[in-house]
């Protein structure tokens, strides 16, 4: 069994460096890989918020989840469509257990630190020996530690790519 301590990684981000990071990243490296999970896109701006927030699934060609809702202007709710996100998680799910060689969460965030999400996904892959890479808010950091238990590490971007191919291969 390859070593866990190498298998999950995270990039530490803003909500919008790790956003593109990823998403290029997995389009660099989807050629050579079976890859499960997704990655994030901002589009435009709404009236009533920021952007639009939508996951492409990973080893899904066009599955796309729209993972935010519009909940009107003055609205200070969170944006996130959390039934949306789970929707995401679960077809991940799905392409995870017809094999893959490397998992990308778009991130490790609010819901994954409250057992959502993601969550299950992540340690459903490291269980299954297939390694992990997400990216971690600093506000964030201290939960996804607490849920890694020590065997995850921290890569710059410039490291990621490189990690996912050595992973993927120490893993196959």
């Amino acid at each position: 069994m390859p070593n866990l301590i190498a298998m999950l990684a995270y990039l530490i981000h803003d909500d919008t460096d790790a956003n593109a990071a990823l998403a290029a990243l997995a389009q660099k490296i989807a050629p050579r890989l079976r890859l499960a999970g997704a990655v994030q896109h901002n589009i435009g701006a709404g009236q009533d918020c920021a952007c639009d927030m939508e996951l492409t699934i990973l080893g899904r060609p066009g599955m796309v989840i729209r993972i935010s809702q519009s909940l009107g202007s003055g609205s200070q709710g969170c944006r996130l469509d959390s039934e949306a996100l789970e929707r995401a998680a679960g077809l991940t799910a799905g392409v995870l257990a017809q094999g893959a060689d490397l998992v990308i969460v778009n991130k490790f965030g609010k819901r994954e630190a409250a057992g959502g999400g993601f969550r299950g996904l992540i340690g459903q892959a490291l269980a299954d020996g297939v390694p992990v890479l997400t990216a971690v808010a600093p506000e964030i950091l201290p939960a996804f530690l607490d849920f890694a238990g020590g065997l995850a590490v921290e890569l710059a971007p410039d490291q990621a790519a490189g990690w996912c191919l050595a992973q993927a291969q120490t893993a196959a």
